[in-house]
Order: C-alpha cells, then structure tokens, then sequence
C-alpha cells in the first residue's frame, strides 16, 4: 500500500496529490496547508518512493496508477479531485483515462502525455542503479528551479533526492520510458486544468498545449519565474488556481 499523508476534515470534498518523479508527497507542503481549510488533501508516495514498497523495476504507468486505484480503495474513498505534477501527472492522465468514475476534476502540472527519447530515461535508470542516486542528484534538480532561487530550498531537495531508493527510482524512470498516454487523452472526461512553468527545461509547455489539444475543453495556465516544480517554486499561485478548480462546478 502506497504511503499517503493526509490533512484537513473527513468530511470535505477530497483532492488527492501525486508528485513528481525524485520526490515524495512531502513535496506538497504548501498545497496541504493551503487546501486543508476547505477540503481533506491526501499526498501519497510513489511506489519506490519515500514510504511506499520498493518493489523492483522496471514498472509501468498503468502499476503506478493502480496503485493509486488500490490507496483509493483502502480509504474508501469512491470518487476524489486530483492534481499531479510531472510523474504524478502521468499517473492522473492514466487515472482518468482508465478509472474515469473515480476522478471528479483533475490538474496536471508541468507534465507530459509521452516524454522521449525512451533511451534516455533508460540510460537514466542504469545510472542509479549503477552510481547511485548522488550521480544525476545536481543536474536534475537544477532543473526543478530557475537558476538563484533560494539555495535552502534547492539543498533540501537535493538531499531528499539523493535519499530516494536507487532502484524505486530507476523503475519509475522506466515507467516514464514506456508511457504514452497521447491515444487515451480523448477519454479524459474530468474538467482538467493544465499548468505549466514558463521556465521548466524539465518539460517546456509545449507538452502542456499538446495534453490541451488531446483533453477536451482542457485549459492551460503558464507561470511566469517556474520551473519543474512549479508547486514549490510558486506556491501561493499554484495553491490559488487548485483551489479555483476543485471548488468549480
């Protein structure tokens, strides 16, 4: 079972939060605080990540979002809001696609439907698993952050990063490789916000307008001074707009 954190009342509308690849649902520390007045947010840990099993990879999209199916399951929770980013937003692309009775409205933050070349999320796994997490720990969080933004924040998640299992990484990296989501976007009947960090080098926003162009009456936000992840970076911003859409409708 998927490790989860959980604030705000039992009784309130439920968002549930899946981060980014490298990173656990503590990432979401600004959204829990802003969201828990008015709804119950659960954040949860990817499978090889933080908390959860660490089984060993390869692993696939559709694993990971059965994971999550199976964490639904477990609260007892039949039908939630969901906002993921990079990774997490995969996983909510899937969720909706294939479980779309159990997704109410969803946001999708600086993520992608396909991401290649394959060969380098490969070559990323066999990196870790060879190396270590310290090998690619720098050149990848130098990417969740625009250059001179507060060296605190970027050493505490290089350390967390770092902290990662090897191989729960590499499997998800592997899941990254094999997944494209692009033919099910149609299926997404959910409201969907789409957000994107105008910085991210991580995935551009062009990624964002093609899940915009694939999901029906989808709509995007850039942020300005974002990149990767755009939940830490811009805070305030991102907890407002996830706020506005999940109370919507």
């Amino acid at each position: 079972m998927l490790a989860c954190q959980t604030a705000g009342p039992a009784a309130a509308p439920v968002i549930v939060l899946g981060s980014s690849l490298g990173t656990t649902g503590a990432m979401w520390a600004p959204q829990l605080a802003a969201l828990s007045a008015d709804f119950r947010v659960v954040a949860f840990d990817h499978r090889g990540h933080g908390g959860s099993p660490k089984p060993p990879g390869p692993y696939a999209i559709e694993e990971l979002g059965n994971d999550v199916l199976a964490l639904l399951d477990h609260l007892g929770l039949d039908r939630v809001h969901y906002a993921g980013l990079s990774l997490g937003g995969m996983v909510g692309m899937w969720l909706a696609a294939h479980a779309p009775e159990r997704v109410d409205r969803l946001a999708l933050l600086c993520t992608a439907a396909h991401l290649p070349p394959a060969s380098g999320w490969r070559q990323r796994a066999a990196t870790v698993r060879a190396d270590g997490m310290g090998a690619i720990a720098d050149a990848v969080v130098a990417r969740w952050f625009t250059p001179g933004f507060r060296p605190d924040v970027v050493a505490s998640f290089t350390e967390s990063l770092v902290a990662i299992d090897a191989e729960g990484y590499a499997g998800c990296c592997e899941a990254i490789a094999g997944m494209d989501l692009r033919p099910v976007l149609g299926r997404v009947a959910a409201p969907t916000l789409v957000v994107a960090g105008a910085d991210d080098p991580a995935i551009p926003p062009v990624f964002s307008e093609s899940i915009v162009e694939g999901v029906r009456g989808a709509e995007l936000v850039v942020l300005p001074d974002a990149a990767h992840l755009a939940s830490v970076q811009q805070a305030d911003a991102v907890s407002a707009l996830l706020h506005k859409h999940f109370s919507a409708g």
